[in-house]
């Protein structure tokens, strides 16, 4: 099998498996509120902490986080930051964004970005982690963290590998989760966005 085919399927089994929608499983397993439903309406940690409760927003959290990881991890062994590599990251991210099997209405990435980035460059993924911790300890917005850690990715990106094309991947995996945060950025500018400390 050549090494582009192979690349490809690695793609597409990324993608597959950053569909599998874990806030919306764990909630019907625990009988949990549907997390489309009800408050923000995505099935990501936040939503689903507030929704349904530490239990199954920790679980949630660990799904999104270890599918992500597990992607980069696996992507990165023995071949580092190569092409096909981040272009596997960034395809779990886009199957949590848009899963085939919720109709291409997934979640906002976060978890599973940096579960990838943890998975394929464990420092920089360890210091967005560092990032999104200390902005939510201060402020109390979750979104807000998302938003200031993969702002924040590409120059921490090229600072820690000089490498373009982890740059460019850097550039888009922020333009994918950032966009997803358009309505946040709103509420937040608007004083209107819901803090961390109502889950």
């Amino acid at each position: 099998m050549s090494p582009e085919i192979l690349g490809l399927l690695s793609c597409l089994g990324a993608y597959l498996l950053g569909s599998i929608p874990f806030g919306l499983v764990f909630s019907r397993l625990f009988g949990a509120p549907d997390p489309r439903q009800a408050g923000s309406r995505n099935i990501g940690f936040t939503n689903v902490l507030r929704l349904c409760g530490k239990k199954v927003g920790i679980l949630t959290l660990a799904g999104d986080l270890g599918k992500g990881w597990l992607v980069g991890w696996l992507a990165g062994l023995g071949s580092g930051l190569n092409l096909w590599a981040l272009l596997a990251v960034l395809s779990v991210v886009l199957g949590h964004l848009f899963p085939v099997f919720l109709k291409f209405r997934g979640g906002k990435g976060v978890a599973t970005g940096l579960g990838g980035l943890l998975g394929i460059h464990f420092s920089i993924g360890l210091i967005l982690v560092g990032i999104w911790a200390v902005t939510v300890g201060i402020w109390k917005y979750s979104s807000g963290g998302a938003i200031m850690a993969f702002a924040t990715l590409p120059l921490i990106g090229w600072f820690m590998t000089s490498d373009l094309q982890f740059l460019i991947f850097s550039l888009l995996l922020s333009s994918f989760v950032i966009g997803k945060h358009k309505g946040n950025i709103v509420r937040l500018l608007n004083g209107t966005e819901p803090s961390i400390r109502r889950s």
